[in-house]
């Protein structure tokens, strides 16, 4: 299996000589489709990206949907059955929250893989050629630790994980400690201590100023319904 992603099922592929899997990388930030498909660049003989989409992809661009988490509420594990029908190409997650009950939803809703976002660009590739392969990719108890992240988020030039700036996009689109707990999958503890370590990073102290450096630095996606920074209740 490739190293240190933590999936299950593998099976080595036949090496015979076969068209670069073509993959449509999918986020609402712009800044996240490219940063993931810069990850993937060097290995473009195998896996090529041949479209960035913010919002839904066109149909039958892709052979695959690489379908990054970043800033999604995911209670709803992001409406991938819409993305599938839609888009008429199957979806794989990638996402630092590999909690049960979203991987266990993410595919019956129509997701051929659910990749930790702790993988290195080398294991993505292999992965994705799997899943191509007939395989259906999930993490492992022993899955990488989702901390560790690779590629590119809003406010990673500014010091924040992508835990930390993934909370703040939560709250600069109106999310409460609470509502972000209960469609992340955390506890409200943990909410509250990437809130506070991601507003010392930036040196800001109340809510409302966490939504104004949302909306100033590329926390919000486009089109988002985002409360105004004096009707933000207090944390």
């Amino acid at each position: 299996m490739p190293s240190g992603d933590g999936a299950t099922n593998g099976a080595a592929t036949n090496g015979a000589a076969v068209a670069p899997l073509r993959v449509c990388v999918l986020n609402d930030y712009e800044i996240v489709v490219r940063g993931l498909a810069e990850m993937l660049r060097p290995h473009a003989g195998t896996v090529k990206v041949v479209q960035t989409a913010v919002g839904l992809p066109e149909p039958g661009a892709a052979d695959l949907v690489l379908y990054d988490t970043f800033g999604q509420q995911q209670a709803n594990v992001l409406d991938i059955d819409d993305i599938v029908r839609r888009a008429g190409t199957p979806v794989v997650v990638f996402t630092w929250n590999l909690d049960r009950v979203l991987v266990e939803e993410a595919v019956r809703r129509g997701a051929v893989g659910y990749l930790s976002k702790g993988m290195r660009a080398a294991d993505l590739v292999e992965a994705l050629l799997r899943i191509r392969d007939g395989e259906r990719l999930v993490p492992a108890p022993s899955a990488a630790n989702p901390d560790e992240v690779h590629g590119a988020w809003p406010g990673k030039s500014h010091g924040l994980s992508a835990r930390e700036a993934e909370m703040i996009a939560l709250v600069a689109q109106g999310l409460s400690n609470q509502e972000i707990a209960e469609r992340a999958y955390l506890s409200i503890n943990s909410v509250k201590t990437y809130l506070r370590t991601g507003y010392r990073k930036l040196g800001i102290e109340r809510r409302s100023q966490a939504v104004l450096w949302g909306l100033r630095h590329g926390l919000v996606p486009p089109d988002a319904d985002t409360p105004r920074p004096d009707a933000v209740e207090a944390d």
